[in-house]
């Protein structure tokens, strides 16, 4: 029996809706709410993003304010952008497009960022908040994952999940949420150095692939029943496709769509999650901070 596809893009179609109620009854009491997005240089895969986000947010009611910077931008000029931004009423969540050119410090640039703008949730105070279960901002994707389990009605209590990536941005907060009394999964990380890996994911109730390796997991490699999130979004090159390359995912989709109980496809599972989840930190920071 062939696995339950999670629509992820339906989903977060779905949460939208009520995004926009929120968004209008911000807007009744004179509070547009309004993501700054810095964008420096011009790589194609951070214009498309860029692009999605800012599509998403106007279809929920919300402002998106896009700031690009040249290539060359010196680490000053970006600074001297989020001070502005931080100080600007009006602008309630501050995102820097990621990754930065390379003569810029990315932690250097993220710790400038107000925490109370914060919606990427990247600071080190929102992260120690994560840590510690205080109520503040919540990474997009590990948080999308835990709303699409949910939208999903995948028995996450008392589960064993096995992340495959240790990342800041995925494998690390997404292990601290679902180890949370809401969520209660016991959680095992896997990484590059794990030894016998595959016998790791066959144990997993639900198997979240975050490691950006294209078809690392293989069918062998799953349980029978078990929940599948694939958070892999990796070009691979192909010459027949229309822009010289295809997205895959960390598992492989047609074996795991026969032995799974759910997968998440790439695209349409995850990523338009993500975006939903950044959404609604923005509509949280302005719930909690705007000003009339």
């Amino acid at each position: 029996m062939a696995a339950i596809v999670i629509d992820g893009k339906a989903i977060a179609a779905k949460l939208s809706e009520g995004f926009r109620e929120r968004s209008q009854s911000l807007k009744d009491r004179g509070i547009s709410p309004c993501l700054a997005v810095i964008l420096v240089g011009e790589n194609p895969a951070s214009l498309s993003y860029v692009r999605g986000k800012k599509k998403a947010l106007a279809e929920a009611g919300m402002e998106a304010r896009v700031l690009e910077l040249g290539e060359n931008s010196s680490e000053a000029e970006l600074l001297s952008a989020i001070v502005a931004l931080n100080g600007d009423k009006s602008v309630h969540g501050i995102l820097v497009q990621l990754p930065l050119p390379s003569h810029i410090r990315e932690e250097l640039i993220i710790s400038a960022i107000d925490p109370a703008k914060d919606v990427d949730c990247f600071h080190p105070l929102s992260l120690g908040k994560l840590v510690q279960g205080q109520k503040g901002f919540l990474p997009g994707t590990p948080h999308g994952i835990v709303r699409l389990l949910g939208e999903m009605k995948i028995p996450v209590a008392g589960s064993h999940t096995v992340i495959v990536g240790r990342s800041n941005i995925v494998g690390k907060p997404l292990a601290l949420l679902l180890s949370q009394k809401e969520q209660n999964a016991t959680v095992t990380i896997c990484h590059t150095g794990t030894r016998d890996l595959a016998e790791h994911c066959r144990r997993a109730d639900i198997l979240i692939a975050a490691a950006g390796t294209p078809g690392l997991i293989k069918g062998d490699m799953i349980k029978e029943g078990a929940a599948v999130i694939d958070v892999g979004v990796n070009r691979v090159p192909d010459s027949s496709a229309k822009r010289g390359y295809r997205l895959k995912g960390d598992v492989v989709y047609e074996e795991a769509l026969e032995k799974a109980g759910w997968i998440s496809p790439v695209p349409g599972g995850v990523g338009p999650m993500t975006i939903a989840m950044l959404m609604e930190n923005v509509l949280y920071a302005a719930e909690k901070n705007g000003v009339q």
